[in-house]
């Protein structure tokens, strides 16, 4: 176990009594691994009441940043950080500057720069998901707060990327490294965020203007719809360690990952080629439901579970840690923010 200090006090301290302060009068925060013999997630907890959560993040960003490196996600309970508004604060300490202009979310409430969770069927599963790693851009960074935790189910599994590499066929991660992906999505007003609100405007020929700029391929369809292709990596080096990572959204596009129900139920109504979502290989040729089957084996012997505690905080690493989300029941209210915007171009 080792601790991190909670630096604004012994600064103000400093400033008074204008001497050396010593590390036993300094709030201190302890951390440890989630799972005993691993690296991958690491737990800090504050070892009495008053750690200043904000200024505790600010003061040792340096170290936090050094961490999220090594080990993919860090999960702060017991920090009093009662409301949205101190989450904002304390990823904004953390990230830097916030990112507010995603579409795939709605918003937490009056700020722009926290979101809700994704809207999907509380009984269904949200399956692992690298956040917009389908897009030409995504977040370095994701944070998650708990502010009510289901009464049951409701995890938020995480699943480390880099492991993913290891445990996976050898021939079909081939296929995944060297092909890459290719994501097709329809938006229908209903079915899934509509292009209005994903891109954020009413304007059609803006959004053709930015999916020009992006790179996406894109045509109008009946009912006010629209069809968007676009190429994207499944695997990459990680920028800053350099380390190969399983970097995907192919499970979320997947059909094959849909419930039976919900999959026929899609296909009757648009038919594979205007699915509201569907992924293949990135030179077009089918992604087989035997090669998904695989992977969601492996993800699960890999993903790691822990229920939330009310006013829990999970900052991530976006590229090394995928993220889903259980089945659950009753009220449920995580909020997200993002930071740290990566631009595809700049891979290696």
């Amino acid at each position: 176990m080792t601790s991190i200090t909670g630096g604004p006090m012994a600064r103000k301290m400093g400033a008074i009594q204008r001497k050396e302060v010593s590390l036993a009068d300094v709030p201190r925060v302890d951390s440890h691994p989630l799972t005993e013999g691993s690296k991958f997630i690491q737990m800090y907890e504050p070892a009495s009441d008053d750690v200043d959560l904000v200024g505790w993040v600010r003061h040792n960003r340096e170290q936090l940043e050094a961490d999220l490196l090594v080990h993919g996600a860090l999960l702060l309970r017991g920090f009093h950080a009662p409301t949205v508004a101190d989450f904002e604060q304390a990823t904004q300490a953390f990230y830097g500057e916030l990112y507010g202009g995603y579409g795939d979310l709605p918003r937490a409430g009056a700020s722009e720069n926290i979101y809700k969770s994704t809207p999907y069927p509380a009984d269904k599963a949200i399956l692992y998901h690298n956040e917009s790693s389908h897009l030409d851009s995504w977040p370095m960074k994701i944070g998650f707060f708990c502010v009510q935790k289901a009464p049951v189910g409701g995890a938020t599994p995480l699943m480390d990327c880099r492991e993913v590499c290891n445990r996976i066929d050898p021939e079909i991660f081939a296929q995944f490294a060297e092909k890459g992906l290719t994501y097709v999505r329809t938006f229908v007003e209903g079915v899934d965020v509509s292009w209005r609100h994903f891109f954020q405007t009413d304007d059609k020929a803006e959004v053709e203007a930015r999916c020009r700029e992006a790179g996406v391929e894109f045509e109008w369809t009946d009912n006010d719809g629209l069809r968007t292709k676009q190429n994207g990596p499944a695997v990459v080096r990680h920028p800053k360690t350099g380390e190969t990572i399983f970097f995907n959204q192919v499970q979320l596009h997947h059909p094959y990952c849909l419930d039976p129900e919900t999959r026929e139920s899609l296909m009757s109504l648009f038919g594979e080629e205007y699915l509201p979502r569907n992924v293949y290989f990135g030179d077009g040729s089918k992604i087989e439901d035997s090669v998904m089957a695989h992977l969601g084996e492996v993800f699960e012997q890999i993903a790691v579970r822990a229920d939330w505690n009310e006013g829990d905080i999970a900052l991530l690493d976006n590229m090394m840690t995928a993220h889903a989300r259980d089945p659950y029941s009753g009220p449920r209210k995580i909020v997200v923010a993002m930071g740290q915007m990566f631009s595809k171009e700049n891979l290696k």
